[in-house]
């Protein structure tokens, strides 16, 4: 494949802020000067470590270490090739890439020929709705309250009955068969490729960044002889389980709202009833059970203050939804925000409770939201006779490992009161039982964790003997003149291209006391032009290993500023400190030597001129 030229490259990376592209995954706060944060989305962490710098075009995770620039991040992420990577971003800023052979740009395959397909394929769903086929379609959706406006919105479409529809219009349009198979557009039998979804209404199924990247249909015909609801199968651009839809759409509310609140529903209907009745938070599983992934996926969007946050479950009255509420507790204490259950009266979905009641009853289910452990308890005891001692005993023992599961000690003694009071039974009963509860699992954990034999398995295994130790801003001396160096180099990487070129230069030229920030002083001087943008990240992939994450960290850091101004003042002050810190060195060295020549020599007389002109160049560099 031919080369992207270079120059084009560094182009649409300075035209592209890649706080904008994170940020479209992660919720990103303010973190200092020049500075964000956010959870890190390569790793699973509650508390947040992973910051972006927009002004050198940079991000780095203090927790995992994983670091780059935004072609890295799309890479990572999205797992596509780097050429894939700098293509989606020019296209984005609207920029003509050119190639080193002159051609035009080539046709691209793997993943951005799955979104191009799966894009193409909505735009086809959404045109078919307004064929006359269709009316069964729009009939469907105008009994469930959805206008066209609303179809427009979601994207709703229609897939006709027809075996090659797609197939004909995507192939049309240069599509082969082999990608729209590996899209998930279309099956293949004994005759070859046809239509995966026809005679269904469609709804596209996006990433958070709003791609699509496949489809949930709904069957409309009794002749059907398919499943009620048809998914995409999984896909290099789609896995279910870490997929939500509606996220796209909700994931600016969810951002900007305080507290944040996330509502999870069971299909696209009702996330369809719940945005329409004011609900922007609503989002839904895509055919899959609510899981860790998307408790991952929810936490990086809802942001690391999600602990005063809500995610609100919204199940089905019936035997399948409580199922449901149970596998989502199980998940739970992955969450930082609380978690409550939301059913409405008579156990209608959102959709059916809009048209019902309308968009008031929707947004009122959230105030009838119960605490997840509070339903939790409730389901467990409500299949005890609780008027015989028999079935408050067992209801006891089915419910205390519950109560024990709360993390919160302040928490824990309200929800043993309130199972008291549900059971009818004496608190220090029930206290009791779910002290013998937490003890088992603590001592079950314990054995677990403090195996002895494992332990010293670990400790000799081959891998454990050749690691490398780490070195981070956190293992750094704290001494001598570490400080001052790490902080130099904080501000040199972050605001070099502000400062003055000579003092900067004059800054860095000396050894450091540190070794691993010498390292790091030693990449930065072999970068020549350092007002150039993104010289420091070329500094930070310069550094030897094992020292470049700390680069990365030191990139990375939050510089201790109030403003743009204050830091390129500080870290000026810096390199003047470096500087006479360098002058000092030579001084002392310098009056060793002088020691040992005649006063009246050559070299004595130019050792105390020497001496004289540091002199004068401490004072100035100690006076600016």
């Amino acid at each position: 494949m031919p080369r992207i030229r270079q120059a084009d490259v560094d182009e649409v990376k300075s035209r592209t802020n890649i706080a904008d592209i994170i940020g479209e995954r992660v919720a990103l706060k303010s973190a200092g000067v020049g500075s964000l944060k956010g959870l890190c989305p390569f790793h699973d962490e509650k508390s947040p470590s992973f910051n972006v710098r927009p002004q050198v075009g940079y991000y780095h995770c203090f927790g995992c270490n994983a670091s780059g620039d935004v072609y890295s991040f799309l890479r990572e992420m999205d797992h596509v090739s780097f050429t894939e990577a700098v293509e989606r971003l020019a296209a984005r800023v609207g920029y003509t890439l050119h190639y080193e052979d002159g051609g035009p740009a080539p046709e691209t395959s793997g993943r951005s020929r799955l979104y191009a397909a799966n894009t193409a394929a909505a735009e086809y769903f959404r045109a078919q709705l307004l064929s006359g086929e269709a009316e069964s379609a729009r009939a469907f959706l105008g009994q469930r309250g959805f206008d066209a406006g609303a179809a427009a919105h979601f994207g709703v479409g229609y897939a006709p009955r027809g075996w090659e529809g797609l197939v004909k219009a995507l192939t049309a349009q240069g599509f082969t068969r082999d990608e729209l198979t590996a899209a998930g557009l279309v099956s293949t039998g004994q005759r070859g490729v046809y239509d995966r979804f026809r005679g269904r209404v469609v709804w596209p199924i996006r990433d958070v960044t709003g791609q699509t990247i496949g489809f949930g249909a709904r069957k409309l015909y009794d002749d059907d002889q398919g499943p009620k609801y048809l998914n995409t199968p999984e896909t290099p651009i789609y896995k279910k389980a870490q997929v939500l839809y509606g996220l796209d759409l909700a994931k600016r509310d969810i951002s900007r709202a305080d507290p944040k609140r996330v509502v999870v529903v069971e299909g696209y209907t009702d996330v369809m009833a719940c945005h329409l009745a004011g609900v922007t938070t609503a989002i839904a599983t895509c055919g899959t059970a609510f899981g860790s992934e998307h408790i991952k996926l929810l936490r990086r969007v809802m942001g690391d203050d999600s602990a005063a946050g809500e995610v609100v479950f919204t199940f089905d009255g019936d035997e399948a939804g409580q199922k449901a509420a149970l596998r989502a507790f199980a998940e739970d204490d992955r969450f930082n925000a609380q978690t409550f259950v939301a059913v409405a009266p008579d156990g209608l979905d959102p959709c059916d409770l809009r048209l019902q009641r309308g968009d008031q009853a929707v947004r009122g289910l959230m105030n009838a939201k119960v605490p997840m452990f509070e339903f939790v308890i409730d389901r467990k005891i409500a299949t005890f006779e609780l008027s015989t001692a028999e079935g408050r005993v067992g209801a006891l023992r089915a419910a205390a490992p519950i109560v024990a599961e709360i993390r919160d000690p302040l928490l824990r003694p309200e929800y043993e009161r309130i199972l008291a009071r549900r059971l009818g039974m004496d608190p220090t009963d029930v206290h009791a039982e779910v002290v013998r509860h937490q003890r088992r699992r603590r001592n079950g954990e314990g054995e677990q964790r403090e195996h002895p034999r494992a332990a010293a398995s670990e400790a000799a295994s081959p891998d454990a003997q050749r690691s490398v130790p780490v070195v981070t801003l956190t293992t750094l001396p704290r001494t001598g003149d570490a400080p001052l160096e790490r902080d130099a180099l904080m501000g040199v990487l972050q605001y070099g291209h502000q400062l003055d070129g000579a003092l900067l230069q004059q800054a860095v030229s000396t050894p450091f006391t540190v070794p691993a920030l010498d390292a790091v002083r030693a990449a930065i001087v072999q970068i020549p032009d350092r007002q150039r943008p993104g010289w420091a990240l070329q500094a930070v992939d310069a550094v030897r290993e094992p020292y470049r994450s700390l680069a990365g960290e030191l990139l990375m850091a939050a510089f201790p500023a109030r403003d743009e101004e204050g830091a390129r003042a500080s870290a000026t002050d810096l390199c003047h400190r470096l500087i006479v810190r360098g002058l000092q060195r030579e001084k002392n060295e310098l009056l060793g030597e002088i020691q040992r020549l005649p006063a009246d020599s050559d070299g004595g007389r130019a050792l105390r001129v020497r001496l004289r002109d540091i002199d004068v160049e401490v004072q100035r560099h100690s006076e600016s």
